[in-house]
């Protein structure tokens, strides 16, 4: 099987396909072993921030000497980036042998429960790959909680960063029914962090205390003081039960970042003897691309994930300080799941000069067509297929003092980032 040939097969099984609940991946592991029951780490789900907390928490427990895997999702460019080792991705012939080894399984478990989905396949893929090589697992939950594949995992600590609405059609209309979907990941004896606020947080204690696991909370039993260095990050002091670190450098952008950075060294000390010189390297090394991430000056073109309308807000007004008055020119695009209405919404939030509408062709067929989008923004809209083309009108018209925020859909983001490569 050639890497193509594996993506292929993968994406057979539907790569937008939904088939919730924890019982196949919970089978395949069980049918491989169980490599996943000897492995120790940190379990993270929320709206937004998940893969922030989990590449600060993965950074930091490298430096104290531990062998990391994580699972972070989705992926920017390419599959291998779903299943990372001490800070790099699998290779593709690794993937493709992994996915080989899988495969009787797969159609013993396809016979007894129906075929697995891709993110299914996925999940047992990175714990088969990753249990034999390392110590400490931190795996980010794909959507929701209670009923996501990764779910089937009990690593031994669970993260919550925060409730807001997303995926409304799987996890439900309220912050409440959202927040019980997402509190499902603490499990009995569990030890757990969470920067939730209002009537998530006490779904979240009340699932804590209904499993007897422990709970830290953000600005109760952990706080966090920070300074803004602009587009070198943050500075940042986090004090905790029995810990307390002054002046850590964050290279990550965005007013948020030091919530989801706490929340990671949080983790860490539940995790483990974490010490001060090991928080300090940690957040200090860690990368988390296409997040308020510069790639290019003059005009200065930033990439952001954030695919929510909470997401876009905290992003936007978090880039808005950054660049006070300057002129701002948005290429943008969005999946036919979420609701053109509430993203569009948050997209004027950020004063844009114009927004150049587009197609990822990762996501072709699952994207709102941007002659739509463009309609249903009105003034300032255009529409430029490819991606590159887009990227390039945009550059014009933001000119060499000006900006460019490519935003709306991680796909986009992706294939942003494998043009410059």
């Amino acid at each position: 099987m050639t890497y193509p040939e594996a993506l292929d097969f993968l994406s057979r099984q539907g790569r937008f396909a939904m088939k919730l609940g924890t019982e196949r991946t919970r089978a395949i592991l069980d049918r491989l072993g169980a490599p996943d029951r000897k492995l120790s780490g940190a379990l993270i789900a929320g709206t937004n921030g998940k893969g922030s907390t989990g590449a600060c928490l993965t950074s930091i427990l490298r430096a104290a000497g531990h062998s990391v895997g994580f699972m972070p999702k989705p992926h920017l460019i390419s599959y291998t980036e779903r299943i990372e080792i001490n800070g790099r991705p699998i290779s593709e012939d690794e993937f493709v042998h992994t996915l080989g080894d899988l495969l009787p399984t797969l159609d013993e478990i396809a016979a007894e429960m129906g075929p697995a989905t891709e993110f299914e396949m996925l999940t047992a893929m990175a714990v088969m790959f990753l249990a034999p090589r390392v110590d400490r697992l931190v795996c980010e939950v794909g959507l929701g909680g209670r009923l996501d594949a990764t779910n089937a995992l009990d690593l031994g600590v669970t993260a919550i960063t925060n409730v807001d609405l997303d995926h409304q059609k799987y996890l439900g209309d309220t912050i409440g029914q959202i927040a019980h979907e997402k509190a499902a990941i603490i499990k009995d004896g569990n030890r757990a962090v969470t920067g939730c606020e209002g009537e998530a947080l006490q779904i979240v204690e009340a699932q804590a205390a209904r499993v007897s696991a422990q709970l830290w909370r953000l600005e109760r039993e952990v706080s966090i003081e920070s300074t803004s260095l602009g587009w070198d990050g943050h500075v940042l002091s986090v004090t905790g039960p029995g810990f307390v670190h002054r002046d850590l450098r964050l290279p990550l952008v965005g007013d948020y970042q030091p919530a989801n950075a706490a929340l990671a060294v949080a983790a860490a000390h539940l995790l483990d003897a974490v010490t001060d010189d090991q928080v300090r390297a940690g957040l200090a090394s860690t990368r988390w691309p296409g997040r308020l991430e510069v790639i290019a000056e003059h005009p200065r073109v930033i990439l952001d994930g954030g695919h929510n309308s909470a997401a876009m807000v905290k992003a936007g007004a978090a880039l808005r300080r950054l660049i006070g008055q300057e002129r701002l020119v948005a290429v943008f695009a969005m999946l036919s799941e979420r609701d053109p209405v509430q993203l569009l919404a948050a997209l004027r939030t950020l004063k844009p000069e114009a927004v150049v509408f587009t197609e990822p062709a990762s996501a072709q067929g699952h994207v709102i067509a941007p002659e739509r989008l463009a309609a249903e923004y009105g003034a300032g809209a255009l529409v430029a297929r490819p991606a590159g083309e887009a990227l390039e009108r945009a550059r014009k018209l933001a000119g060499t003092a000006g900006n460019v925020l490519v935003c709306g859909s991680i796909y986009l983001v992706g294939e942003i980032l494998a043009l410059r490569d």
